[in-house]
């Protein structure tokens, strides 16, 4: 009994230990297994590239609802409260002479105006009310003026109506910033499929050099006991111990490899460098044909090419009219109707008014220019049409594109089946060549040739693999359309959820 405390003591600290043990590198027994589409979907919602997409669309969005506030109504409240002035002024006296006096006083004013541009005449309209308070503190005379109500209006002839090129251009800026933000996440998912498949092939490459060292060890072992009973010679004994030598040195060069590709493709997608991780091979395709003429239709309805190419020939043809603006007449028709007056008190400038009225027209006529104007002109036609001629030849030339990515997603699924076949062929030649080996039947030689035709068998298989979810996501890209699951790709900004 007296024995048992002390048991216990060591029962507990035993059990201490072992705690100790297992939570003492928690993460190096935690191993993630990711697929391409647990990659892909990392690198859109963990990346630094998504986050950059993510502030620029909403870059894009705040300037898309500025220009439309800024056709809206603005209610706007100016004035000076107050404005002190204390200073020697020249003075008119009544005989008509000048005399240099102390001017001391203090005014404060306000307006109040509603103010309103029509975007389709290009017109500035407005209505307003201001009131004015004056002190004189040398004369103590306190006076009040302003304008009860007062509406007017500015209105440019021969001129170039921006507002009206506004509401052409920003629409399309915007529905292009919006497909811009659907093509870069795709291409964000291009790149994390590159750095997928390097990893991959790294770890292929880490996986293979691990079974080629642990066989030629294994037939080391088995050449050496041959050695002894005199079945093998010193030439074929030396070239096993070489293949050893050559596999440990290929599993070092795998293994610095395979560092570097986790290292670069933990960084894209926004994992922590101590998380272990080993990729899936993407084996779950389902090959499918996609028409040419599905393809293109998608593309031209969904690529921000579509709204750029009409924001272009839109953008032409304002910097002409613009230019057929300065060559001519100009003029600037402003008037305003309104209700003055002024009083002793504040609410006197309320009482019998006075009419307030005022119209002007403003001219410009060019006399002699020495041609600038109509130089200007035949520039901006020129540019039109070269426009013209550009956004024909991009609209060809993206038409092409989309044709032969088409194509040669359609050959890449022969590829990929013939890569499949012939990774299992090599596969099953270099497991019964190692036996025959092992059993003495056939020489290192053949071995190696046998190894060899395995790992490029491998490697090609990967190479297919890679290029076939590469043209994949290119042609996600190239036409913004989920062929898989026959729609239209989407996706939300999480910045603009709650706006």
């Amino acid at each position: 009994m007296e024995g048992f405390p002390g048991l216990k003591i060591k029962l507990l600290a035993l059990i201490l230990i072992l705690f100790a043990s297992v939570n003492l590198y928690p993460q190096d027994t935690i191993q993630y297994s990711l697929s391409l589409k647990d990659v892909v979907n990392l690198a859109i919602e963990k990346s630094s590239a998504m986050k950059y997409n993510n502030n620029r669309n909403v870059n894009y969005y705040w300037r898309y609802k500025n220009f439309k506030t800024s056709n809206r109504p603005q209610l706007v409240l100016s004035g000076d409260m107050p404005n002190y002035d204390q200073s020697t002024d020249a003075v008119t006296q009544p005989d008509g002479s000048v005399a240099f006096k102390q001017v001391t006083n203090l005014s404060t004013s306000a307006t109040l105006s509603l103010n309103q541009s029509i975007p389709q005449t290009g017109t500035y309209i407005y209505a307003s009310t201001s009131a004015l308070r004056y002190q004189d503190f040398n004369n103590d005379v306190t006076s009040f003026s302003g304008t009860p109500f007062a509406i007017g209006f500015y209105q440019p002839i021969f001129a170039v109506n921006w507002l009206k090129w506004k509401r052409k251009i920003e629409p399309l800026v915007y529905d292009e910033a919006q497909k811009n933000y659907i093509e870069s996440t795709e291409e964000i998912s291009l790149n994390a499929t590159y750095r997928f498949f390097t990893y991959l092939s790294v770890q292929t490459n880490y996986n293979l050099a691990e079974s080629n060292l642990k066989n030629s060890t294994d037939n080391l072992k088995i050449a050496e006991t041959k050695k002894k009973l005199g079945k093998i010679s010193e030439n074929d004994f030396a070239r096993i111990q070489l293949s050893v030598l050559n596999a440990q040195k290929a599993l070092n060069k795998a293994s610095m490899d395979l560092k570097n590709a986790d290292f670069e493709l933990k960084s894209y997608i926004g994992l922590s460098q101590d998380q272990k991780i080993d990729l899936k091979m993407p084996l779950d395709i389902v090959l499918f044909e996609i028409d040419p003429d599905k393809a293109l239709s998608e593309a031209m309805a969904n690529r921000k090419e579509s709204s750029q190419y009409e924001r272009r020939l839109v953008e032409a043809d304002r910097a002409l009219v613009h230019a057929k603006s300065e060559t001519g007449l100009s003029a600037t028709l402003e008037g305003s109707y309104g209700l003055s007056n002024s009083a002793e008190t504040m609410g006197g400038i309320y009482k019998q008014p006075e009419k307030q009225r005022t119209i002007n027209l403003s001219l410009s006529i060019p006399v002699l220019d020495w041609g600038r104007s109509a130089s200007a002109v035949k520039l901006a036609e020129s540019q039109r049409d070269l426009t013209i001629y550009d956004v024909e030849k991009d609209r060809k030339d993206f038409e092409r594109s989309v044709i032969v990515q088409v194509e040669q997603f359609g050959l890449l699924k022969d590829q990929l089946e013939t890569a499949k076949e012939a990774d299992k062929v090599a596969e099953n030649g270099y497991t019964i060549a190692l036996k025959k080996f092992q059993n003495g039947e056939i020489s290192i030689t053949d071995l190696n040739i046998a190894l060899s035709e395995r790992e490029g068998a491998k490697r090609d298989y990967i190479n297919s693999l890679r290029n076939y979810w590469v043209a994949y996501y290119r042609l996600r890209i190239l036409t913004l359309y989920d062929f898989e699951l026959g729609r239209k790709i989407g996706y939300i900004n999480p910045l603009l959820v709650n706006p």
